[in-house]
């Protein structure tokens, strides 16, 4: 559920557990994270984490595995909503394994038009966010129930009016859970997991940009699976190896002639790849891995 200081407090059927982990961690240079499934055993009378399982993902910033559900969190405007921020979170999500979901907050302040018809023919789902109705807050509640989920949006964008909107009382919880796990200190940094709606929420603090930058680096040739919705047209261009931006025959840039595909998500595929591009084998920074 949390780390911190050297101490983890880990769930199990008798209640919390306050435990180290064992040495040997260590010296795999491994360490657990909130969210992780873990063992423990007894050394000298304490708990100990014993065994991590092995993870489906890994995110380094900040210290969180086996996320299910990413939800982006994005205004219509203050801030104005940038799609390519957007299509790089999401696509960092799909390619370890997450499902993202796009939330669209403050509606009431200007039409959601312009974030709807972005993802219209993407396979992303999009939500609408209204607090004085309620709309929408069932549905992220549904998508929350029996996952892993964490918030994340640049600031200014309402993730903390989302929460209390979805978790009026989270605001004692989460403190009475910081106080519970960790005792308090360093509360704004570390990750806390809680549970809500038959789910779990991953509490991250400073989740804004992710990891857009070294960690979240997918190379070129697995950007075009980070977007799900160029699924059905891969495989299906005149040369191997297309890189579906000025190559004769691209079956992406036929949908997207034809209107099938979004013209701001495959700008943003573009300049994705023109950022990675001349980035060799040897120069990629190394991946996360899952274990």
């Amino acid at each position: 559920m949390k780390g911190i200081g050297g101490f983890y407090y880990v769930k199990t059927p008798s209640g919390v557990v306050e435990c180290r982990a064992r040495g040997i961690f260590r010296k795999q240079k491994r360490s657990p994270v909130a969210g992780d499934e873990v063992a423990l055993a007894t050394e000298n009378g304490a708990a100990v984490i014993a065994e991590i399982a092995p993870r489906k993902n890994l995110f380094v910033r900040p210290p969180v595995a086996n996320l299910d559900v990413l939800f982006l969190v994005a205004s219509t405007t203050q801030p104005t909503p940038s799609t390519l921020v957007l299509d790089k979170l999401s696509a960092i999500a799909v390619d370890k394994g997450v499902q993202p979901v796009i939330l669209c907050t403050k509606g009431d302040l200007a039409a959601t038009d312009f974030l709807e018809q972005a993802y219209a023919k993407s396979t992303l789902p999009l939500i609408c966010i209204d607090y004085a109705t309620g709309q929408g807050l069932d549905q992220v509640k549904a998508w929350i129930t029996g996952r892993l989920c964490a918030f994340c949006g640049n600031s200014g964008v309402g993730k903390s009016t989302l929460l209390n909107a979805l978790l009026p009382d989270a605001g004692r919880e989460t403190a009475a859970i910081s106080r519970k796990l960790g005792r308090g200190r360093h509360t704004t940094r570390e990750v806390t997991i809680f549970e809500a709606f038959g789910g779990r929420i991953a509490d991250t603090p400073g989740f804004a940009s992710l990891e857009a930058g070294r960690a979240g680096f997918i190379p070129k040739e697995n950007l075009e699976h980070a977007f799900p919705e160029f699924g059905p047209y891969l495989g299906k261009c005149q040369f191997t190896g297309c890189s579906h931006r000025s190559e004769k025959g691209c079956a992406i840039r036929a949908a997207l002639a034809a209107g099938e595909l979004s013209p701001t998500r495959y700008d943003s595929y573009c300049a994705m790849y023109d950022e990675v591009k001349d980035v060799k084998d040897w120069q990629q920074p190394r991946r996360p891995g899952a274990e």
